[in-house]
């Protein structure tokens, strides 16, 4: 009876831990050149500690997430601070003029990251979306396996789609790819007006070519069949721009703008950054950055290779399974 006891109190305070604790998001940059990354929560969420930061090369950056948030994350490219000491960056600014993004979105073109964690049947739905454009590929990765109905399948976009991007669609030299609806304004390509309901809105000419890029990315306003992604909620996620790494991506060459001093960043292995690359915020984030190794599992990833997330990702799970497995052995 005793033990019987203990277990009851062992399973009550494993469902309890689990239930109130935050989950962790781990930025890794995998591109060539330093990104910025943002972080903007939606209305009625709680605000997130930090909204933006810098991130070298070869770094990651764990940040804890709050049980019930929603918003969405990007990278910032080419960030530099110009001659009045603000911060302008070529893609995804938020216009702060700082590394804090503090609540606003970012400019398009820029790929986003879109989450709400633990919401209808306690699920977490995340999806990479395309509909804002396109500045760099990002991949979201779940930790462990998939539990109940959910698949919890890796989603986004690792190809670059600046390589392919139409000519009357790309901007800032070819560092972003806009969308057809920012660099057109129709209905049929913003899905509003008379185009406002999955009927009347379809893809488009433009959009496949970011579909066809990208298949498990948001390409259009009404893209949800094939690009909405579903896990059991209280997991963590690893969010990493650059899957594979693509050319360096060096500062804003705007009037006025300059490249703050910094030190040495760390490096991929084969990256040919160099003192270009390095803008606002170069030196270590907080001292948080660490070390990654080969990116010879995200390019399988990209080209449908793969196997499922690294084994390693299930270890974070362990400590809460300890009491279940206790009452096991007992």
């Amino acid at each position: 009876m005793e033990i019987t006891r203990v277990c009851i109190v062992l399973v009550l305070l494993c469902v309890f831990l689990r239930e109130g604790r935050a989950v962790t998001f781990t930025f890794v940059n995998r591109c060539t050149g330093m990104v910025w990354p943002g972080i903007q929560s939606n209305a009625g969420t709680s605000r997130l500690n930090p909204t933006g930061f810098a991130l070298p090369p070869g770094a990651a950056r764990a940040v804890p997430i709050p049980s019930g948030w929603s918003g969405r994350l990007w990278a910032r490219t080419g960030c530099a601070q110009d001659s009045t000491g603000k911060v302008v960056c070529a893609t995804g600014d938020c216009g702060t003029g700082s590394l804090e993004c503090n609540g606003l979105n970012a400019a398009p073109p820029a790929t986003l990251a879109e989450f709400t964690l633990d919401g209808s049947g306690g699920n977490d739905f995340y999806d990479v979306s395309l509909v804002d454009g396109y500045n760099l590929p990002i991949l979201i990765e779940p930790a462990g396996g998939a539990s109940g109905p959910t698949t919890c399948a890796a989603a986004g976009c690792a190809a670059d789609l600046n390589a392919r991007c139409p000519a009357e669609l790309r901007t800032q030299g070819g560092a972003a790819c806009r969308s057809a609806c920012d660099a057109f304004g129709k209905p049929e390509y913003c899905c509003s007006g008379a185009y406002a309901n999955p009927n009347t809105c379809h893809p488009t000419a433009y959009s496949q070519v970011f579909k066809t890029a990208c298949p498990k990315s948001y390409s259009y306003a009404y893209d949800d069949p094939t690009s909405t992604f579903t896990c059991a909620g209280g997991r963590d996620y690893t969010i990493t721009f650059c899957p594979i790494a693509i050319p360096s991506l060096k500062s804003s060459s705007g009037p006025g703008a300059t490249t703050a001093p910094t030190g040495p960043t760390p490096t991929v292995p084969g990256s040919n950054h160099g003192a270009g690359d390095q803008g606002v915020g170069g030196g270590e984030p907080d001292g948080q950055g660490v070390m990654l190794g080969d990116n010879s599992w995200f390019a399988s990833l990209a080209t449908g290779d793969a196997p499922s997330a690294p084994s390693r990702l299930a270890l974070r799970a362990l400590p809460r399974l300890m009491p279940l497995l206790l009452c096991l052995l007992l």
